[in-house]
């Protein structure tokens, strides 16, 4: 694993908080919604909720019928958005600067989160810009790399601009690993900090393995189980899982893949590995169940910012057979808890797993080791890490505060905010 940077938030060094801090956050994704940045942020505003902060969730309407969920300390905001192209089933958020310049002026945050740079994010950040507010910033996926991987390479130059002015124009910029804040520095990003990501250590655990899961695959309680489980897009390098299988599969016919996931190359995928069970889109404890009920996990991605898969698949005593990079780059000592392949080397990868089917002694050797890695990964520390982000933005603008504050939550306005 790297070494800290000077910029790198510890979990545990947070800066103190004197009081609840009043955070607007604003995302493009949430559950229902399926990807690993929907995951992620439900669990910081979950954190945030249960540590006191009163917390508006500005995001897009995800049904036109959908009314703001009930429970939130201080109430959620629906914006409109539309489709994404290739992505039905999720949503980004039309331009809305002038509805959250009314909303912030009516109820002021202290800090606001940006989590996405679409329309919604950009909006979020003119507004809190225009009323001087504290912005932090996450770097949550990587839309630059993609561009390769749908015949735009030429956008990859033009994205990472629009991306660095983006976040540049923030307190701070949130990256999960040191090795992402390093790639960016060298891009000309500012404000980096290393904020980790955490695991839920007690719903992903090798206790929820299944024989009866692994019946429906056509598994024996002997035969090795690889799984992956992720969009199946063209972005997730899923060409390396397929040659993959093949390899396993010279050497041990009768292994199972499963994938769980769903996307635009689903059709390919099953045209391919004729032989694969696909699980579909799975959730909560069931999808815990189907991590643990597998013995090896394949992750083939290059263009994850951290990849949560992979310390859910550790977390549920999995070997992952992995590349360098992200979250296994990270979290992975090769022949201890986990293989790695170097960066883009997909023969390694496809001889890594190959050597993995070959030897069952050595797969459930790893996969304790990665269960015991990751049990530190707790989310009170990430969210601790991530109030120290907030105090250091405040603190970083508070000559522009207004002299006083209403003590108030900041509660969505009675009209409806929907309209930009």
């Amino acid at each position: 694993m790297a070494m800290a940077h000077e910029d790198t938030i510890l979990a545990s060094t947070p800066l103190p908080l004197r009081r609840p801090l009043r955070v607007a956050l604003v995302t493009e994704t949430y559950p229902p919604e399926v990807n690993g940045v929907a995951a992620t942020i439900s669990r910081v505003v979950e954190g945030l909720r249960e540590r006191g902060h009163p917390l508006q969730l500005v995001r897009p309407r995800q049904a036109p019928a959908q009314e703001a969920a009930a429970g939130l300390q201080s109430g959620e905001v629906l914006m409109r958005g539309f489709n994404i192209p290739r992505y039905p089933q999720l949503k980004m958020g039309l331009p809305a600067r002038r509805s959250l310049l009314r909303l912030w002026t009516a109820q002021r945050p202290d800090v606001v989160h940006i989590v996405t740079e679409g329309p919604l994010g950009w909006s979020a950040l003119q507004a809190a810009t225009h009323l001087k507010l504290p912005v932090v910033s996450d770097f949550r996926t990587n839309f630059h790399a993609y561009s390769s991987h749908y015949g735009v390479g030429w956008l990859r130059a033009p994205v990472m601009a629009y991306l660095r002015s983006f976040h540049n124009r923030t307190q701070c910029t949130m990256v999960p690993t040191e090795t992402l804040r390093s790639e960016l520095a060298a891009s000309g990003f500012q404000g980096l900090r290393v904020v980790a990501r955490g695991v839920d250590t007690q719903r992903f655990t090798p206790a929820r393995r299944s024989d009866h899961l692994r019946a429906q695959w056509g598994a024996s309680p002997n035969t090795l189980v690889a799984l992956c489980v992720g969009r199946l897009a063209a972005e997730k390098n899923l060409g390396a899982l397929i040659e993959a299988a093949a390899a396993m599969r010279e050497h041990q016919p009768g292994m199972r893949l499963v994938l769980v996931g769903d996307g635009p190359e689903r059709a390919r995928m099953q045209k391919h590995c004729a032989n694969a069970f696909f699980a579909g889109v799975r959730h909560g404890d069931d999808l815990a169940a189907h991590y643990a009920s597998a013995d090896l996990f394949l992750f083939p991605s290059m263009t994850e910012t951290f990849g949560n898969v992979v310390p859910e698949a550790m977390a549920s005593g999995l070997a992952v057979v992995a590349y360098d990079h992200a979250a296994a780059g990270q979290l992975i000592r090769h022949g201890h808890n986990g293989l790695l392949a170097s960066f883009d080397d997909q023969p390694g990868f496809c001889r890594l797993a190959r050597h993995a089917v070959a030897d069952h002694a050595q797969v459930r050797a790893l996969g304790l080791q990665a269960r015991t890695s990751v049990l530190s990964l707790d989310w009170r520390h990430i969210i601790e890490a991530v109030e120290s982000e907030y105090a250091a933005a405040i603190a970083g603008v508070s000559a522009f505060a207004p002299a006083a504050r209403s003590a108030a939550p900041c509660t969505p306005p009675q009209t409806d905010p929907v309209r930009p």
